[in-house]
């Protein structure tokens, strides 16, 4: 089943396109293709707490655009998410209206634990079966994402205002990460065994930098030399001498210090890194309600 997914982040503004089925009693998300605009509405949002028109008409051009390519491919089922940056923008309501006029995309506003639950319904992982939880990281331009699955479903799930371009706005305050540490450190106090899970696309960049393949690892002694060889290089250098996207190339750095201060935190030897994303949560969840509404 063809299924797409539209994924409006605080960086960037994501159309994926995915073949979902059935196998062996797991859903199988397999990707078709993804476009990513680097948008950034979080820039504006995070200093003014409006989108401006200027951003507002990057999504409208953007989604316009998504729609004729929809259009085209015509998959299944459709979902339109929007996280931090729209749940915290005043002018939302103004701005989801505009876009539902002009390009007839309806988007729907997820909380941090809604975004948190939808990620961690992809468990494709061999590993989780020898562990009795899972954490998994969601790392965003808003906010990080933590939720913490055992076999039976979500244990707990919480979302920290502790984000890539929140962090580059220098809009992230101490007591968030003291409330994220505390709620780290009772998650370690009463779980044991815990599993840590990296996704979103500045961690899947990390991994394939110093990560172990084929194991799909990131150690903690790997994660600690990446954040130190990272930040020895300009934004400029990390385009031209490491391939990075602009907008890649200023953010993994405060990504790989939250992932750092979480593996620690956490005393996490390696984190997984399944290569997932918002998006693939998405089209999982459609998938399973398309195929309870057929019979």
């Amino acid at each position: 089943m063809l299924l797409s997914a539209i994924d409006i982040g605080s960086n960037a503004v994501r159309l994926f396109f995915s073949n979902v089925y059935q196998k062996e009693n797991r859903v199988v998300v397999e990707k078709a293709s993804l476009m990513r605009v680097p948008v950034r509405l979080g820039a504006d949002v995070f200093s003014h707490h409006r989108i401006s028109k200027e951003k507002e008409q990057d999504l409208l051009k953007t989604l316009k655009a998504f729609q004729m390519l929809i259009e085209v491919i015509k998959p299944v089922g459709v979902r339109a998410c929007a996280t931090s940056a729209m749940r915290e923008a005043g002018n939302r309501e103004e701005v989801i209206r505009n876009m539902a006029t002009e390009t007839g995309i309806h988007i729907e506003i997820i909380d941090g634990v809604e975004e948190a639950k939808i990620v961690s319904s992809v468990q494709n992982i061999d590993l989780l079966k020898d562990y009795q939880y899972s954490l998994y990281v969601d790392v965003g331009g808003g906010s990080t994402e933590l939720s913490l699955i055992s076999h039976q479903g979500t244990e707990r799930s919480h979302s920290f205002k502790i984000g890539t371009v929140r962090m580059l706005n220098n809009k992230v305050k101490d007591r968030e990460w003291e409330h994220m540490q505390k709620w780290l450190q009772d998650v370690e106090k009463h779980y044991p065994n815990v599993l840590c899970v990296g996704v979103g696309g500045n961690i899947n960049k990390i991994a394939r930098l110093y990560g172990r393949e084929p194991e799909k690892n990131l150690p903690f002694t790997n994660m600690e030399y990446a954040l130190h060889h990272l930040q020895k290089f300009s934004v400029e250098d990390r385009i031209h001498l490491m391939g990075m996207r602009p907008d890649r190339a200023d953010v993994i750095v405060p990504a790989a210090q939250i992932f750092h201060f979480i593996m620690k935190t956490m005393s996490a030897p390696f984190l997984v890194v399944p290569r997932i994303g918002l998006a693939d949560g998405m089209v999982n969840l459609m998938y399973r309600q398309l195929v309870t509404n057929l019979h």
